[in-house]
């Protein structure tokens, strides 16, 4: 009878009600390793120290060093306890930072290789049309505007170059200069047009040809030298090439690291997407 009256008793009910949830939270709560422990270490107050000095060129003094750990152990508590409640899930910000980082680490994965020459010039073998310089031209110009009469103007002109006259008498008052040498063919295209441009490099040298066309109206022009688009050679551009072959690179790594990657998980995708066009 007595250990039957024990056993309604409400208090045992909750001491073995108790005993059951402890059980049942010691075997599936995440064990603690670590997580409530705060190590902050001597490299850890240097960065500080020397974050702090960066921003304010001085470093800190014993107050405000000590308030700069504070605030350090306080950030770190407020994190993980964010993690505990699960607050970094669903956030764009958080999500994207993450994703910016592994893109990082997939990126210098191979930042340790430098490119050798041979590597250099094969790349800039296999993309001429990024590294080609254009055509560099040197010319005269005689601007005769859009008038009605630009065109009777232009030939009497020509007449006199021919017999010898000054091109600095001739033509229309402009800003435009009556001279440029060695200027590479898309600048010219840039400040005259790219229908002056094209015609600049197919007139006779040395020679006053025109009427040529550019945004401000007709001119007759002389071409006085003129270099063909190139290839340089790879000492001429080696910085360039060098730095385009590594981000190359990196994409190259960054792709590959992805792919491997996207073959670890199943992608199911539960919406109508809209047909790729075909290229």
């Amino acid at each position: 009878m007595q250990v039957r009256r024990i056993l309604r008793e409400p208090l045992l009910h909750f001491l073995l009600l108790g005993l059951a949830l402890f059980a049942y939270y010691g075997r599936v709560a995440p064990d603690d390793d670590g997580q409530r422990r705060i190590v902050v270490s001597q490299a850890e107050v240097d960065l500080l120290a020397t974050q702090f000095q960066g921003t304010w060129n001085r470093p800190p003094s014993p107050v405000e060093l000590n308030g700069l750990v504070d605030s350090y152990v306080r950030d770190e508590i407020l994190y993980r306890e964010g993690l505990a409640l699960g607050l970094e899930r669903d956030d764009a910000v958080i999500k994207r930072r993450v994703r910016q980082k592994l893109d990082v680490l997939f990126e210098e994965s191979v930042a340790q290789n430098p490119a050798s020459d041979a590597d250099l010039q094969a790349y800039l073998d296999a993309n001429p049309a990024a590294f080609r310089q254009p055509a560099v031209v040197s010319f005269d110009q005689i601007y005769f505007g859009s008038d009605a009469d630009t065109q009777d103007r232009l030939e009497q002109a020509r007449a006199a170059l021919a017999r010898g006259a000054d091109p600095a008498t001739l033509g229309q008052a402009t800003l435009l200069p009556s001279r440029q040498d060695a200027m590479p063919l898309d600048l010219v295209a840039r400040d005259f047009g790219e229908e002056f441009a094209g015609q600049l490099a197919t007139v006779p040298v040395s020679e006053w040809s025109g009427p040529v066309a550019s945004g401000f109206g007709a001119h007759l022009v002389r071409v006085n030298a003129i270099q063909e688009a190139r290839l340089p050679a790879l000492a001429d551009v080696r910085e360039v090439v060098a730095r385009e072959w590594e981000n190359e690179r990196r994409k190259q790594a960054h792709a590959a690291a992805l792919a491997k990657l996207r073959q670890q998980y199943e992608v199911e995708i539960q919406a109508a997407l809209p047909p790729v066009p075909s290229p």
